[in-house]
């Protein structure tokens, strides 16, 4: 998953200004209780924080990858 899509899927999967907000303001306990942009911005794999954020608002995987709920494959080494 390229960052582009992290952030299309969010603003599909929550809305722009929710979904933008999330990513600022939510810490994710999984990746040491930083948040999105912070894991983004550190160089953390798109695909790793989008699950971890969906994981932790409970979001099921018929609606996390957006209209055609295809999830990208994991990277390597993961």
């Amino acid at each position: 998953m390229r960052e582009r899509e992290f952030w299309q899927l969010l603003e599909e999967v929550f809305g722009r200004s929710y979904g933008r907000s999330i990513a600022s303001d939510l810490a994710l306990d999984k990746l040491g209780s930083i948040t999105a942009n912070e894991a983004i911005a550190r160089g953390e794999e798109p695909r790793i924080v989008w699950n971890v954020l969906c994981d932790q608002m409970d979001i099921p995987d018929s609606r996390r990858w957006g209209k055609d709920h295809n999830a990208p494959p994991m990277p390597a080494g993961r």
